[in-house]
Parts: structure tokens; sequence; C-alpha cells
């Protein structure tokens, strides 16, 4: 997978593994994760597939629904990297934070609802529920911030609450963040989500 690291200054921090949104590329929230954690590494990402030359991590039929067997194979796909790319630059399987926003935070979800151990914890901006009907497994103690916005005309208040439902209840340690926008990320909830960061 095309990515982009750069070591860190601070190797017990968590690596923050940035996944964009539809359309973006590898470089789009490098500086989301300064904002975060300066002392971080950073693992960023480019989705495999092309929606009419833009780059995504999975396929969809339509805005809002998903290719539900391309979804569960690009996410084995990611997880498997991950697994290589911690042996390449030596750092932590175990202590990968996911930053991802919008398509990316679905494809971050979809490693939470399909691989126990795949993130350590998962920063999700404007995420939907990757899959309905399946049985998660255990999160207990895994940290998850969710960036909603009451008026996401993609991402609807419902759809996140769902998500953050999903998420108790396998357990997971989930801050739900709410602002009166739309879809897109601001620097306020960026912010946010640092200073929930540093809580964890």
């Amino acid at each position: 997978m095309k990515h982009l690291f750069q070591q860190g200054a601070d190797e017990t921090r968590p690596t923050l593994l940035l996944l964009h949104g539809t359309g973006g590329n590898e470089h789009d929230l490098v500086p989301i994760a300064g904002m975060i954690d300066k002392q971080a590494s950073v693992l960023s990402v480019r989705g495999n597939v092309l929606e009419n030359g833009m780059p995504r991590f999975f396929r969809r039929h339509a805005e809002g629904v998903f290719d539900e067997e391309d979804l569960i194979f690009r996410t084995k796909e990611l997880n498997e990297f991950l697994d290589e790319a911690a042996k390449k630059y030596h750092f932590d399987r175990n202590n990968i934070m996911a930053v991802g926003y919008s398509n990316g935070a679905n494809i971050a979800a979809s490693l939470l609802f399909h691989y126990q151990n795949a993130l350590k914890g998962a920063i999700l901006h404007h995420p939907m529920v990757p899959r309905r009907g399946i049985e998660l497994p255990d999160l207990t103690g895994v940290p998850v911030f969710i960036g909603a916005g009451t008026n996401d005309p993609i991402c609807s208040p419902l759809e996140s609450s769902l998500l953050d439902e999903l998420l108790r209840g396998a357990n997971a340690d989930v801050h739900i963040h709410w602002e009166n926008r739309g879809h897109q990320l601001t620097v306020e909830e960026v912010e946010a989500a640092g200073q929930w960061y540093h809580t964890k």
C-alpha cells in the first residue's frame, strides 16, 4: 500500500495510523497528527481503490451503501499491511492509534469490527457503521473517539449514535463529540480529539 512513515521522537507513544477521506491521499492528515501528538510516529496510508480517479479504502455501490465483500477484503489487506509495516519500521504492532476521516474512519471502524487486536484505539472523524448484524470482538478497554456533526448529510446523527452503541456493546471505551456542523472536519473537532487522546 502506498504510504509514508515519519519516525517520532518518543517510541513509547502510539504510532498514529492516518487514513484519509475519499479523494485524499497519504499527505492530507499529517498536519492533524501534529495537532494530536507531536512526539508520535506517523504511518499514513493511501487507499488502494479508485472511484472516478479518487483514492478510497474500499468500494461502494452508492453514497452510504458499502460493497461489503470488498470492505472485508480491504480491511484484511490493511490489517496485514500493518503487520508488515511494524516489522519494516520497527514500531510496536500492539500500539497503533488510528486517526481516520470519513472513508478512512470507516475502514478504521471496520478494523475494530473484524480484528480484536488490530488497533490500540481509534479517533474516528465522521464515521459510519461499517457492517450491521455481525458480532464484534471483545474491545474491552479500547478507547474510541467519534467526531460527529448534528447536521452531517452523509453520516447522520442516528448513524453516529448507532456506531457508539455497537462499540459500547463490545465494551469499547467510547467518547462521542458532537458539533453543530456538517461533514467537514473542523479545527475544533481535531482539538477535542487531541484533548481526549492525552487523557488515554
